[in-house]
């Protein structure tokens, strides 16, 4: 460090004997860790360097000026302390709840006297030693403590200490210290933010009048989330931003449509005039309105909006539908904004652009430490699977959930706890502050652009009005609601502001009200005179769907070989794992006659063809680059250096990225994520697969209220893939059912579709066909129950003809061998997936072959029903009188439910519907590999037994 040797020498003058030893270790600590030392210490070593020698005798007459000097040293460091607590904990002391409602914080450790110093004192110190790089014009300590008293203690809060990234803390610190206090808008913006306050709050008001007794969820008490997110999106459109992605639950989310999304009034006023729900209590989702496209509540419903630049197209907003399940928006909208990050046009991985597009998020305060999806969303914030760059989240904090206070909602001081695990930094703001609130817009989207990391906004308000405008809040709030009748809105308040400091006068006040009511008033009178009420429900057309069946998805041997032998080249000095690359080699031949291909080398193959008819695709899963069970390696690893390579990304034929990531061990963060990320693209073919499919079950209110609903509810189109491993194998409860009953209760509309293979062919056609029908009016999820066991069974296995030209996926098999001599056949089996497999492995053991009595038909399709083929396979056996459904789930579970009404449907007069499998149970599966292949045993028995004992039927 070079600096001039008499000012080096200047602090140190005074310093003598073990003073000066004091002063010597404290150094050595600072030269081998900086952070050893506080910061005003670090301050000094920094800008004198070090002291000097010690001497070797001390003098008495010196020994009285080093005790003085002691003491100033130990003053300085004593004032770094109180600096850092200041800035760590300058939150617990500040002006940012409006009521002044919240548990009350010990700020002792802010104060000087704590650590045994005056304001005397602090003013002796040089205000460099206290606040290094103190601004121009700081006195002394004494006013460099007041300066930071008053940046950290104001309406606006800040905990940026959990940062660990000392670049960003120090950016952070910064916005804090200088540019905050520096901070000042515009007479114009002013006025803006006034109009943009009136603006809201008319509205509620408005709609409090006019539609007496409806639940609008009003934003009231916390309108300053309006122009915090209008804020947001300027300035993430003024950094590069193209698409601005917004969640949000319902609370405020009519105001946010109005005047962010910008949808009309009138369209607003008219959903309220014919809402049938006026007068049902307690919560939001009792009934909904269910006009035009919509099948959902207003405030559940989403918007898009242009925020142009004159005439171009700056940014495109778009506003997540979401249902009342608060936060399970958050992946969704983190999947929007990766989808319009990402460019798929090339081989390889998608290149993402993370500039291109932001995600906004809105909470509850109560929803924001409570629901455990926040804090999976959270964490996939910063994995290369699923980062977009930083989200900024708003907390719009009303400190009460229904009718929960803090107290009872959380253990954690704020609400916005669970972030700092994140190393997310925290502003806290005071929402009757609304130029605060702007100052914290901008440092947020500031740190967003600069650090492509996330950021959180705690905007503390309060809730004027019950959970929903008929709930009575004085019942269980009394006290609270004592202070929120008496308190201003933030519209008074801060036009009060502007009057007192002569920014606008009460006269040009009263003429923005005016111009705000008279807006509201004219769309009104506009939706009364164009009033007609539309349908009450809109069905979903099916037409589309019902016509995939028939889509050609064979492709030519020829072109299917060419691929094949691209996917077994790596580079020269890659070293794939000896035992795999065995593996991998023996698919050379499997195209050729007489072979076969198994499950993983069909699924791979699929792929490859997607690819090259360009298409995108992306696969995420907990373990998808080599699967659960260890059949798919996608991604090789190198066996020495453990780098990787995914033939995928180097095929020749590719016209189309190839996502593949592993997932964090998370099920509902993650598919949430790859259905928004799949309704963003929908040209992508986007795979989740679940570790195992029991599993799927913590992701539920996913697959409940986006999956198979989106469509009729918001005419949201997905064809997102679902992977669901499913099979009977002794493995436990756990283990063995992937719920096939819940997707097959959730079938209607033609929403989905649900299958349960039994053969590599089979798969490979339909993830094709699946792959053909995005981007299209049949676009549809699809819900597969996928092999364990049958991934390595050959039986499984097919030959190359089968995924050749003329080729397609078939609803149904009918069983090879049997039903050659229609007369004779009298029982007519039905089954899915792995059951369809035992039967055949136990037909072609069995020593007694006279089967001419029965045939065999594997259901592949489940949802939609394949009736007409079924039907017509029927129609070949007339004198088959039974019917039997054989499933290895329990009676309660599996498909039965679904299949018996369906197949007593197309039954014939005096045919018999029949089940044959194990006995309704509350658990999936056993757990004892015994008694699983005994009961599986019996099931198999009984279908081969043409005077069975149906202990099972139905």
């Amino acid at each position: 460090m070079s600096m001039d040797n008499s000012n080096s020498q200047r602090p140190w003058e005074g310093f003598y004997g073990p003073n000066l030893g004091y002063a010597q270790e404290q150094y050595e600590l600072y030269i081998n860790d900086p952070a050893s030392v506080d910061e005003a210490t670090r301050a000094m070593f920094e800008r004198w360097g070090q002291p000097p020698a010690a001497e070797a005798t001390v003098t008495s007459g010196t020994s009285g000026s080093a005790v003085i000097d002691a003491n100033l040293l130990k003053k300085a460091v004593s004032a770094g302390k109180l600096v850092s607590n200041i800035r760590n904990y300058g939150h617990l002391a500040a002006n940012i709840d409006p009521l002044q409602i919240g548990p009350k914080a010990d700020i002792g450790m802010m104060e000087a006297s704590k650590y045994g110093m005056t304001d005397a004192d602090l003013a002796a110190i040089p205000a460099d030693l206290v606040w290094f790089n103190a601004p121009a014009g700081t006195a002394n300590g004494y006013d460099a403590i007041t300066k930071l008293r008053k940046a950290y203690t104001g309406t606006i809060a800040y905990e940026f200490s959990h940062v660990h990234v000392e670049q960003e803390r120090d950016w952070l610190n910064e916005q804090a210290e200088k540019v905050a206090p520096a901070f000042a808008l515009s007479k114009e913006e002013r006025k803006a933010l006034l109009i943009g306050l009136v603006e809201a709050e008319s509205f509620e008001d408005f709609l409090h009048r006019t539609f007496v007794g409806q639940k609008r969820f009003s934003v009231e008490g916390n309108e300053s989330a309006v122009p915090l997110v209008n804020e947001l999106v300027k300035k993430l459109a003024d950094d590069g931003a193209r698409n601005i992605e917004l969640g949000m639950a319902h609370r405020g989310r009519l105001n946010v449509l109005a005047h962010v999304l910008r949808k009309p009034y009138a369209k607003i006023f008219s959903e309220f005039h014919h809402s049938p729900n006026r007068n049902l209590v307690p919560s939001e989702g009792s009934m909904g309105i269910n006009y035009g496209w919509s099948g959902d509540v207003k405030y559940h419903l989403g918007a898009d909006h242009d925020l142009k630049n004159g005439e171009t197209v700056q940014t495109h907003i778009t506003l997540a539908n979401n249902p009342s399940h608060l936060e399970y928006v958050n992946p969704v909208v983190h999947g929007f904004a990766r989808a319009a990050q990402d460019d798929r046009s090339k081989p390889g991985y998608p290149v993402q652009d993370k500039k291109k597009a932001a995600a906004i998020i809105l909470h509850g305060d109560s929803a924001f430490p409570g629901e455990g999806i926040v804090t999976e969303t959270l964490n996939i914030g910063q994995l290369k699977g699923y980062t977009n760059g930083g989200s900024v989240h708003v907390i719009v904090n009303n400190k009460i959930g229904f009718t929960t206070e803090s107290v009872d909602s959380r253990s954690t001081h704020y609400s916005s706890d669970p972030a700092k695990g994140f190393e997310i930094p925290i502003v806290h703001v005071n929402a009757d502050d609304p130029e605060a609130v702007v100052l914290a817009a901008r440092i947020a989207a500031g740190y967003r652009t600069k650090f492509e990391k996330d950021f959180l906004i705690d905007l503390i308000g309060y809730r004027r009005y019950g959970h929903n405008e008929t709930d009575d809040p004085e019942t269980t709030q009394p006290t609270i609601y004592s202070k929120v009748k008496s308190h201003p809105s933030v519209t008074r308040i801060y036009a009060d502001r502007l009057i007192q400091e002569g920014t606008l006068t009460a006269a040009e006040v009263e003429g923005i009200r005016e111009q705000v009511l008279n807006r509201l008033k004219d769309a009104f009178e506009e939706m009364k005179n164009s009033e007609s009420q539309g349908q009450v429900h809109q069905p979903v057309d099916v037409r589309a769907a019902r016509q995939i069946g028939s889509i050609p998805t064979g492709v030519s041997l020829e072109k299917l070989r060419q691929i094949n032998m691209q996917l077994l080249q790596w580079p020269a000095q890659f070293k794939v794992y000896p035992k795999l690359q065995r593996i991998l080699e023996r698919r050379s031949g499997a195209l050729n006659e007489g072979e076969k291909i198994d499950w993983s080398h069909a699924e791979t193959l699929a792929f490859a063809t997607i690819l090259a008819d360009g298409k995108p695709i992306r696969i995420t899963g907990q373990d998808a680059e080599r699967a659960t069970f260890a059949h798919r390696n996608l991604v090789l690893h190198d066996a020495e250096t453990g780098d990787t390579f995914c033939p995928l990304h180097k095929l020749p034929d590719a016209k189309a990225s190839f996502a593949i990531h592993n997932s964090p061990l998370s099920e509902s963060a993650v598919l949430g994520f790859e259905y928004g990320y799949n309704v963003h693209s929908p040209e992508t073919l986007s795979i989740w697969e679940a570790q195992f499919g029991d599993f799927a079950n913590v992701a539920q209110v996913l697959i409940d209220q986006f999956i198979s609903a989106g469509r009729s509810k918001w005419s949201q189109k997905s064809s997102l893939v679902m992977l669901l491993p499913h099979g009977y194998e002794g493995q436990g409860p756990e283990h063995s059912s992937a719920r096939l009953e819940r997707f097959l209760q959730l079938s209607g509309e033609e929403n989905w579709t649900v299958a349960y293979l039994s053969s590599a062919s089979q798969y490979f056609h339909l993830l094709r066909r699946q792959a053909a029908i995005t981007e299209t009016e049949a676009a549809r999820p699809l819900v597969m129950m996928s092999p364990k066991s049958l991934i390595r069974n050959p039986r499984v296995a097919s030959p190359a003809s089968e995924f050749a030209e003329g080729n397609e996926f078939r609803p149904i098999i009918e069983q090879p061998g049997l039903g050659t001599k229609p007369e004779h056949v009298k029982r007519i089996v039905f089954a899915t997936g792995k059951m369809a497999i035992d039967l055949e492995d136990a037909l072609d053991k069995e020593e007694n072959k006279d089967n001419d009595w029965l045939h065999i038909v594997r259901v592949e399709q489940l949802y939609p029903f394949p009736q007409a083929e079924i039907e017509a396979v029927l129609a070949r056996f007339p004198n088959a009188k039974q019917l039997i459904w054989v499933q290895e789930e329990p009676q309660n579970m599996g498909a039965w439910s679904y299949i018996e009404p369906r197949l007593r449907a197309v039954a014939g007069k005096g045919t018999t519907v029949s089940y044959i499998g194990r006995p309704e149970r509350s658990s999936p599966a056993s757990g004892f590999q015994h008694v699983h292949a005994y009961e599986q045993q019996q099931i198999i028995a009984s279908t081969f037994s043409q005077r069975p004992s149906l202990t099972y039927s139905k």
